[in-house]
């Protein structure tokens, strides 16, 4: 049976004053490229639908052109109240850039999607910025889904690194733990995942591949 993933990503195009953001092109890339490889079917999908703008910054350091030809999977997305029955999907995966702490807090479809996928046992990913996708995100008992559970997640430490910190709506590694997350931190730009059941979070776009990698492990037992 072909084994199928949602990649959720950004179309928010603004920091706060205006400064301009997107998602993080390896993020998306490095996963969608390991997706591929195991001869997974996956569907790209985004709150707006359409183009999903990437953020200049991720094209400022050398990236490979594998990675550069997966930007033209991110030039139709489906919107996600188009998604449909989520119970097809084995897992979902968020990508991070900026752009997701602006439209994936407090997207209801995306947080019913999350939970539903997660109650099935199915796989739920997400890596730096991504986890704000998980913010927002409640069980049907009530209670968020990463109270109580380990994670990593883009460090306020590195968000400070960035200087983009005081564009920001929140503190990701902060707002996680005030919802009981047990926040794991690493070095600055450090590959570090932590696996707590079936919730795979990275802390950032080094982790991307390692992140990748420990949802095929999940998705292959």
């Amino acid at each position: 049976m072909t084994k199928h993933i949602l990649m959720v990503v950004t179309t928010a195009d603004e920091m706060k004053e205006g400064h301009k953001t997107g998602l993080w092109l390896s993020e998306f890339g490095e996963a969608y490229v390991e997706f591929k490889k195991q001869g997974y079917e996956v569907t790209v999908a985004s709150p707006k639908g359409g183009k999903a703008p990437v953020d200049d910054r991720s094209l400022e350091d050398e990236v490979p052109q594998e990675i550069l030809d997966t930007a033209k999977h991110l030039e139709n997305t489906i919107k996600l109240e188009e998604v449909g029955d989520v119970s097809k999907f084995d897992g979902i995966f968020m990508p991070g850039g900026h752009g997701t702490m602006f439209d994936l807090p407090d997207n209801t479809t995306l947080h019913t999607m999350v939970r539903e996928l997660y109650e099935a046992d199915k796989v739920v990913a997400a890596v730096c910025h991504g986890p704000a996708g998980l913010v927002g995100v409640k069980l049907s008992n009530g209670e968020p889904l990463v109270k109580g559970k380990t994670i990593a997640t883009f460090t306020d430490e590195e968000e400070r690194e960035t200087t983009l910190d005081r564009f920001m709506p929140f503190l990701l590694e902060t707002r996680l733990r005030e919802l009981g997350a047990n926040v794991i931190v690493k070095d600055n730009w450090a590959d570090h995942v932590e696996v707590d059941g079936n919730l795979v979070t990275g802390q950032n776009p080094q982790s991307t591949e390692t992140a990748a990698k420990e949802v095929v492990k999940l998705l292959s037992k």
